[in-house]
């Protein structure tokens, strides 16, 4: 049969349509099924609770302790490898030193590094940030689109084919590999978005080489910039979100995507692939482009960012889907695991406002802060909730990356130049502990029916 080419195939055709629409009649399984064959959907018990699926040494999470035999909330912890992420923080802090390259040798090898050691490997690093001879212009600036983290993805499988040894699922090779990838995701991200910057919003081109005496958060500042320049508050205030994305439990969605895809026995690049999916989606790590774009919003909206009254009437339209994307969802707002607090915003916050005050947006924190003091009550008052709700990093994230000026579409890149030094540990551990591909059971609940033959159908 011919094809008929006068019709756009790239289109949603009125065929598809209908198809769509019956499969969402016929097709679409009640709420009440799973509590009727007790399965736990989404990997979530009915309390809102993970099922464990699987043992780690890399990080923990603590949102609750017993009492007297009863589990109860606590003040949210996070520790890399057994040590508070808020004492790691402390002590680059303290010292005046960039915190990620240390951040990132405790979650590959379980230690902290001595001085010489941590020296030995941010050396290490910096001979791996330099990408394969002509890779920019083959590759970077070939097919550029606003989707960075389709273009990250893109030259993550590319590197594949640069790799002798890009199937050895070796310990030491996929060390190596891992290595090299913490080491280039910043110039794959910011190179990406130069190219789409160039192209597709006609800026002028520029590819800045890395520094090699530049910490990772220097460096991603000074090749993103036409003039190279920032300032030391910016690199720092970076560092540390770099530092505090990097590991999360084990249990979110790309890591746990990293797990299972590495447990198939695939290379490398196609499981970093993977995991830059998970990442990409809006639940996940798109979520303090939510944050910003609600604030945005918000500040559109109301003409005194100081009434408090009016602020808490925005939020509740929020809650009853009248207002910026009618979801009901206060973005950054609420954690999955954490209840009374995020460690992590906690962690952040202070140093938000010091970037705020050198930036000149001290009104723009002060709404903020107060949205983070108003909605756990409102959302307490409008909604039957499990557990406390508190501001996530991604409250704060997102209103740090557009003080640094970072463009809307490196926010989730960045995410992922943290994060692949949490999945690298979690590939390895899968590579060293487990010897049986992830295979998860679903239940069929779906009536059998006979065959009919093709010409009897109706």
């Amino acid at each position: 049969m011919p094809i008929d080419k006068s019709i756009d195939y790239s289109a949603v055709t009125p065929e598809i349509e209908t198809l769509a629409r019956r499969y969402l009649t016929d097709h679409a399984i009640r709420p009440e099924m799973y509590v009727k064959y007790a399965v736990n959907r989404g990997l979530r018990d009915l309390n809102g609770n993970g099922v464990l699926t699987g043992l780690t040494e890399i990080s923990e999470i603590q949102s609750s302790k017993m009492v007297d035999g009863e589990k109860v909330p606590c003040e949210g912890k996070l520790y890399y490898r057994g040590v508070d992420v808020e004492q790691i923080v402390a002590g680059f802090i303290t010292e005046k030193r960039y915190g990620f390259e240390e951040a990132v040798y405790l979650l590959l090898f379980g230690e902290l590094p001595g001085a010489a050691q941590l020296a030995d490997f941010q050396r290490l690093l910096a001979g791996y940030r330099s990408l394969p001879t002509n890779f920019v212009r083959d590759v970077i600036l070939k097919a550029p689109n606003a989707d960075m983290m389709n273009t990250l993805a893109r030259s993550v499988l590319t590197l594949y084919s640069y790799d002798a040894h890009a199937t050895d699922n070796s310990i030491e090779n996929v060390l190596r590999q891992s290595l090299q990838m913490i080491a280039l995701f910043p110039l794959l991200s910011v190179y990406g978005y130069q190219a789409y910057s160039h192209y597709v919003l006609d800026q002028s081109l520029y590819i800045h080489n890395p520094v090699p005496e530049l910490s990772t958060a220097e460096n991603l500042l000074h090749i993103l910039r036409a003039d190279g320049q920032y300032t030391e508050l910016e690199a720092r205030i970076l560092d540390l979100a770099l530092v505090l994305h990097a590991e999360h439990g084990g249990g979110n969605n790309s890591t746990f995507t990293m797990h299972v895809v590495t447990s198939s026995g695939t290379d490398t690049y196609s499981a970093v692939a993977a995991a830059l999916a998970s990442l990409k989606g809006p639940k996940h790590g798109g979520a303090n482009i939510k944050v910003v774009q609600m604030f945005e919003d918000m500040k559109r909206t109301l003409p005194d960012w100081t009434d408090e009254a009016a602020i808490e009437q925005y939020l509740r339209a929020l809650l009853h889907k009248e207002a910026f994307d009618r979801a009901g969802l206060i973005y950054g707002m609420g954690h999955a695991v954490y209840s009374l607090s995020d460690p992590r915003a906690n962690v952040f916050q202070h140093f938000v406002e010091l970037l705020a005050k050198e930036k000149g947006r001290c009104e723009e924190y002060a709404l903020y802060a107060a949205v983070a003091r108003l909605a756990p009550r409102i959302i307490g008052e409008e909604r039957r909730i499990y557990k406390g709700v508190s501001p996530n990093i991604d409250f704060y994230s997102g209103f740090v990356y557009s003080m640094l000026d970072l463009p809307l579409e490196l926010y989730t890149p960045i995410f992922a130049v943290s994060r692949i030094a949490g999945w690298s540990a979690h590939r390895i551990e899968e590579l060293v502990n487990a010897g049986k591909i992830i295979r998860p059971s679903y239940k069929s609940v779906k009536k059998r029916v006979e065959y009919v033959p093709l010409g009897e159908r109706g």
